[in-house]
């Protein structure tokens, strides 16, 4: 009994406790609390989502020279040769036309040091050859024109000849036919004298002395048909001496005219020859200017490619690596093929070179810290071999408001990474073309980037 009330009494001491703890225990508001903490962050999520997020096209790249011009170049000897003096050293400043080099001669063909003059004295000698030819051609042309002059000459005097023969022979020809009148009138007289002697109208004398008048007509008919037969062999005669003195004239001529040709070959070879050796001599002028390898263009000695005294160099090789003072500077960067068609050829670029801190924002370009702003200048109408495409930005000219020029200091090859700027959207769409892998939007449908690329 005892025992049962003392447990009573220690169950009633136990009840009344946690009345007392649940009385001093402290009021906590934990859940509810972090309960608006969350509607709180899910508001401003919210809210954010409606912010403006400007798209952009990420890039990465290089520093480098807007024209070819302005780019590293390496100097190049024009002929082989064994190196003599070094006139530069690496990072010495140089202007167009100063001494980089001096070399000198490996080849046989222009070991002697006279070499030149005797090239000159190859050449008067093959000058007087050509003066030479020149008075032959004078003399030789001259032989034709006294040839041609002789020939009018003895060509007059034998067409006279043969005009004379000419008359010569109408004339013998008409006294012939007269001739042959009086013979045939003798000839008909006698016969009517034999026929009247018949009759006895005649006498014998008579009839002999017509009969001797006919005989001497017959010889005169004769004489004068031989008179007329010289006559057409004096003409014949005079026609061959005309032919004669005609190809007489042709051989000579013919003949001064092969010594004429013979002259002009002459004077063509040795005008061949005189323009060789001044070539030549004109060749081993430049190639003696040549020993002295000169800057092309005013810059920098980056990297001599050879070292050392008496050392060989070929034809063509290079020597040094030289770049240009004051380079049109520009930012390489290459994108993804599929934002190509987005950019403009005058897109905004934001440019953070490496070594220059900086601070920036990819949907805030406004608000980014240490970035440069920029102008897509040209656009490859092809990729690269890495699948992507090169841009070339340049600095915005005039310089924005409350932005810096591009430091004078970059270097080409120094590394870059720009942002080229498109259209602002809100951050749930950016969120939403993240997700699906879509490329972003455009403002405008981009004209002019084919125009871009060419420039």
């Amino acid at each position: 009994m005892a025992r049962h009330q003392t447990d009573l009494t220690k169950r009633i001491d136990w009840e009344e406790l946690g009345t007392l703890s649940d009385q001093k225990i402290l009021k906590t508001h934990g859940s509810r609390l972090l309960g608006r903490i969350m509607l709180i962050i899910l508001f401003l999520f919210a809210i954010m989502l409606f912010l403006p997020w400007r798209q952009t096209i990420p890039g990465r790249g290089t520093v480098t020279a807007l024209t070819p011009e302005d780019r590293p170049q390496t100097v190049q000897n024009q002929i082989g040769g064994r190196i003599e003096h070094w006139a530069v050293r690496e990072g010495q400043q140089v202007k167009k036309g100063d001494t980089i080099l001096v070399i000198s001669e490996t080849s046989q063909s222009y070991f002697d040091p006279q070499l030149p003059q005797r090239l000159q004295e190859q050449l008067q000698a093959k000058e007087g050859s050509e003066d030479a030819a020149v008075q032959k051609m004078n003399a030789t042309q001259a032989q034709i024109n006294a040839l041609t002059q002789g020939l009018s000459i003895q060509l007059s005097a034998a067409k006279n000849k043969v005009e004379q023969a000419v008359n010569s022979l109408q004339a013998d020809s008409a006294d012939l036919v007269a001739i042959n009148k009086f013979f045939e009138i003798s000839r008909a007289r006698l016969e009517r004298y034999e026929a009247g002697y018949k009759n006895g109208l005649f006498s014998l004398t008579d009839i002999e002395s017509r009969r001797l008048k006919l005989q001497e007509d017959n010889a005169k008919v004769i004489s004068q048909i031989n008179k007329v037969n010289n006559s057409r062999q004096s003409l014949q005669n005079a026609r061959i001496e005309l032919d004669n003195i005609q190809a007489k004239y042709l051989e000579s001529v013919a003949k001064a005219r092969s010594d004429l040709s013979s002259a002009l070959s002459s004077k063509v070879s040795a005008q061949g020859e005189i323009s060789k050796l001044r070539n030549e001599i004109s060749n081993i002028d430049i190639r003696r200017g040549l020993y002295v390898v000169r800057a092309p263009q005013s810059g920098f000695v980056v990297k001599t490619l050879k070292a050392g005294i008496g050392e060989n160099i070929k034809e063509g090789e290079s020597i040094a690596t030289l770049q240009p003072s004051k380079p049109r500077v520009a930012a390489e960067i290459y994108v993804d093929g599929m934002d190509v068609p987005l950019i403009l050829d005058s897109s905004d670029v934001r440019l953070q070179f490496e070594g220059w801190p900086s601070v920036q924002f990819a949907g805030w370009p406004s608000v980014a810290v240490g970035t440069f702003a920029g102008k897509v200048t040209v656009i490859d109408l092809v990729s690269s071999e890495n699948g992507k495409y090169r841009l070339l930005v340049t600095p915005t000219n005039p310089v924005p408001h409350d932005d810096e020029p591009w430091p004078k200091q970059l270097r080409q090859g120094s590394g870059v990474y720009g942002r080229v700027i498109l259209r602002p959207v809100p951050i749930w769409y950016e969120i939403w073309r993240l997700l699906n892998g879509f490329p972003p939007s455009l403002d405008r449908e981009p004209k002019n980037a084919v125009a871009g690329s060419e420039k």
